[in-house]
């Protein structure tokens, strides 16, 4: 199979995010969510959107402070990429191969983003952020959307992921998913994976 095209998930995929996130929602969850164990794992995925639907309903006081939080948290934190990322993408442009971001971050954060690395618009086709789609991770819409946007089939990409709801996405969407084991350990991400990866330093087999 010739895949054309591969989209990627944002955190823990191609910054190194995931672990500063973690800790900022496990103190959210231990201050606002003390009764939901795990908090922190079981809203990876989701849009801000959607965590304040499914835990924080009717409390916009509550929402803003939480929001403000993140803002600054976001407004501070460092964008550091995946060991052979970058390269790897970069790669995948001078084959001719498309590549889109589907993420559940929004237009905000990927702000500091592109202050942080201004090429980074240059090596993707499409930017996807959680204000395109109504359903997040692990519902497939993102990634469906994806190979939209880039004028091909699900069964011509190739999916990118390392949390538990991102790889369920790909699954469901029918795209080919290479599990990044960043966030959880490998023998989780062996699972669902089609193919498993720690980085991107040694390549990914399926696009050689």
């Amino acid at each position: 199979m010739i895949y054309k095209a591969a989209l990627f998930d944002l955190d823990g995929v191609i910054f190194d995010t995931e672990p500063l996130y973690s800790q900022f929602w496990e103190n959210q969850g231990r201050q606002f969510k003390p009764d939901v164990p795990d908090f922190h794992h079981r809203i990876k995925g989701m849009t801000l959107v959607q965590i304040y639907d499914q835990y924080f309903p009717g409390q916009p006081a509550l929402q803003q402070r939480i929001t403000a939080a993140l803002d600054d948290f976001e407004a501070h934190m460092r964008f550091d990429y995946i060991p052979g990322v970058h390269d790897f993408l970069l790669q995948l442009r001078q084959k001719g191969i498309k590549t889109a971001v589907v993420t559940s971050s929004n237009h905000s954060k990927m702000a500091q983003v592109y202050q942080q690395h201004p090429d980074f618009k240059s090596l993707f086709d499409a930017v996807l952020t959680s204000e395109d789609f109504t359903r997040s991770k692990p519902a497939p819409d993102c990634f469906l959307l994806g190979a939209k946007t880039l004028g091909v089939t699900p069964a011509e990409c190739v999916g990118f992921e390392d949390s538990v709801n991102g790889m369920r996405s790909v699954k469901a969407a029918g795209i080919y998913l290479v599990g990044v084991a960043t966030t959880n350990p490998r023998e989780v991400v062996a699972q669902y994976a089609d193919e498993l990866i720690d980085d991107f330093t040694h390549g990914v087999k399926v696009m050689q």
